[in-house]
């Protein structure tokens, strides 16, 4: 080897030893962030303007959604009724009926190839996870979302969007007939959810079903320290790029708890200072990076 060759020999090994260690890092963030939007409602009666909202995000005319009702037990028929409402829209809707054995039939997930909407039903969460969680249906989903499609849910539909995604069961409940009585540690059951949202929790049908003391005793107690609230016939919107919408006939409430002063881990009864919250109606923004939130055409 000549003494000309060698600087070439050490710069070309420079090169190939700094792409390796940096490749990954390369790799991690030219990967496309997920293009698709969340349409979670509180359970309740949906607004007729809620629903074409959907359809018209989903690609209206253009729109092929497929409705997975097995949140609850009458879900077969209720998920073919929920198809035949968007189809009136114009819409191209299925209604999919399956048991965790056949979410991982390929036959089945082939149902979802070009699919621009997915909507979860309403009923119980835990049925709904058990059914799709870990499964090649899942899996699928997840990939329409990341091209773009809406994913979309209501009440149990809802619940299990996030992850920690709340169960429904009080676990220190025993001689009383009322739920969630205190603001308390430990009270609150949860599961992994669909982990569409990991950044805050969500809670549905929360208004009229007074669920404070079940959203604050897990927003206090536990990370993220964020939760949501949203009442029936409301909707939060996830954008794309990552803003909240609110929409619908109620409203929803924000607990931020994530720069609040909370109760040390082995106090029970929880408590906290500078806790944010936001009550906020049709139009209304909120930016879970920020933490600021806004009024659509309120006064200032």
């Amino acid at each position: 080897m000549t003494t000309s060759m060698l600087p070439r020999r050490i710069a070309a090994t420079l090169l190939l030893s700094t792409f390796t260690v940096f490749a990954p890092l390369l790799g991690a963030q030219s990967r496309p962030a997920p293009r698709g939007t969340l349409f979670i409602v509180g359970g309740g009666t949906q607004p007729a303007a809620l629903v074409e909202d959907f359809v018209k995000r989903s690609g209206g005319s253009s729109a092929r959604i497929v409705v997975f009702a097995m949140a609850s037990a009458s879900g077969e028929r209720s998920g073919e009724a929920k198809a035949k409402d968007l189809q009136a829209l114009g819409a191209q809707a299925r209604n999919i009926w399956i048991t965790r054995a056949q979410a991982d039939n390929d036959s089945i997930v082939q149902l979802l190839d070009g699919v621009t909407g997915v909507w979860f039903g309403g009923g119980d969460q835990n049925r709904l996870a058990a059914a799709l969680r870990g499964s090649k249906v899942e899996r699928a989903i997840r990939a329409r979302y990341n091209a773009g499609a809406v994913v979309g849910g209501t009440s149990a539909g809802a619940a299990v969007i996030s992850s920690p995604m709340i169960t429904g069961e009080e676990l220190l409940r025993k001689d009383t007939t009322e739920t969630w009585t205190r603001v308390k540690r430990g009270t609150v059951q949860v599961d992994s959810g669909f982990s569409y949202i990991t950044n805050a929790v969500i809670d549905q049908h929360f208004l009229r079903r007074k669920r404070h003391n079940r959203l604050m005793s897990l927003v206090l107690a536990d990370a993220p320290h964020l939760g949501i609230g949203i009442d029936e016939g409301t909707a939060l919107i996830v954008e794309p790029s990552g803003l909240w919408r609110i929409a619908g006939a109620s409203a929803a409430l924000i607990i931020d708890a994530r720069e609040a002063t909370r109760t040390a881990a082995d106090r029970d009864v929880l408590g906290a200072s500078n806790v944010r919250m936001h009550l906020l109606p049709d139009g209304a923004t909120f930016d879970p990076k920020s933490g600021k939130a806004a009024l659509g055409g309120a006064k200032q």
